[in-house]
């Protein structure tokens, strides 16, 4: 599996194999991912998490893949990852958001399918993968792993799984979801699936286009970490503002009845979390600044607008006091100068 921090070398090998379907030079992989050809003749040798990644978007480069190769002649070209994560992203909760990834995907012609099946208190995903399929224990494990952590980054809370099934034998201990889920884990099962509660679909999404934009710069990494904590109060604030209020900003009274709280409340549990709410307008402000930025069909002015500011010099005054730079100087470091 591709979990730990040090990964397996056997993980290394089966992407390479992947990739050496697809005609790529490995030679070039490992130099671009700085490991060492002898550690491929290690059974115990270990890579660092890094490297594995390094490894992983240089196979991506060189086979035009997503997949890494293991689709059997079916590819998934680079961006169709992000495609889809976009078309969810402003779906209202997660259960929207996951049927709607899987239907963009069922525009594929590929060789795995998933289906999400609710059924009272228990929800399962699902996958189907054709039994002739290459490396078909890999495509299956990944797909579920990866799935329930990107879900898990939707709503800003680890999605705890009932149970894990997989219709094939353990290969090693290394391969085992046992060290990674506290739930039970049957291997020779009749199907693939992760069982969980049916409460983690009706949550909303916290993230936004904007926290998109960021994660799909390091994705991969985010993924295999998984370092998925439980949304606190400003994150929650930010969905709200994002979901009910597009570029616009409520009173502090509404955010209050939004969360169920007394204005006392809110700004004593703000308090305690070195925090307030002028401070998370700011701050989302100013990522939506940045973002905009890296648009090269809008101006300074235009993007001052956007922001809410009728002036643009009232715009630079505020964006240098969020980043120390003015827009321009931070567009033309950051983005490349578009003029």
């Amino acid at each position: 599996m591709i979990h730990r921090k040090n990964i397996a070398i056997r993980q290394v090998v089966r992407v390479l194999q992947g990739a050496a379907r697809s005609g790529a030079d490995i030679p070039a992989l490992l130099s671009a991912a700085g490991i060492p050809r002898r550690l491929l003749d290690e059974p115990d040798a270990r890579i660092d998490r890094e490297a594995f990644i390094k490894l992983m978007l240089a196979v991506m480069q060189q086979t035009e893949d997503e997949f890494l190769g293991f689709g059997q002649g079916r590819k998934s070209k680079p961006g169709t990852f992000s495609m889809m994560a976009h078309a969810v992203i402003n779906c209202s909760n997660l259960e929207k958001a996951v049927q709607r990834g899987l239907k963009f995907y069922e525009l594929f012609d590929l060789e795995v399918r998933c289906l999400l099946v609710r059924d009272g208190d228990c929800t399962e995903l699902r996958v189907t993968a054709n039994p002739r399929l290459d490396f078909r224990e890999v495509i299956v494990e990944s797909l579920l792993f990866l799935s329930l952590r990107f879900m898990s980054w939707l709503v800003g809370k680890a999605i705890e799984p009932e149970l894990i099934e997989l219709d094939f034998e353990r290969v090693s201990k290394d391969d085992d979801y046992r060290s990674l889920f506290n739930c039970p884990v049957e291997y020779g099962s009749d199907v693939n699936r992760v069982v969980f509660p049916s409460d983690y679909l009706e949550l909303p999404l916290v993230q936004n286009e904007i926290s998109l934009s960021k994660f799909l710069k390091d994705s991969l990494a985010q993924l295999l970490d998984g370092n998925i904590h439980n949304v606190g109060l400003p994150a929650q604030i930010r969905a709200i503002i994002s979901r009910d209020y597009g570029n616009n900003f409520p009173d502090f009274s509404e955010i209050c009845e939004k969360l169920n709280m007394t204005p006392q409340t809110l700004r004593r549990r703000l308090k305690e979390g070195n925090t307030s709410y002028q401070e998370i307008k700011d701050t989302i402000r100013k990522d939506a600044s940045v973002y905009y930025l890296s648009k090269p069909e809008l101006s300074i002015d235009e993007i001052a607008l956007l922001m809410g500011f009728s002036e643009a010099s009232s715009f630079h005054r505020a964006f240098k006091k969020w980043t120390g730079k003015t827009p321009s100087v931070y567009r033309r470091e950051y983005f490349g100068d578009f003029a």
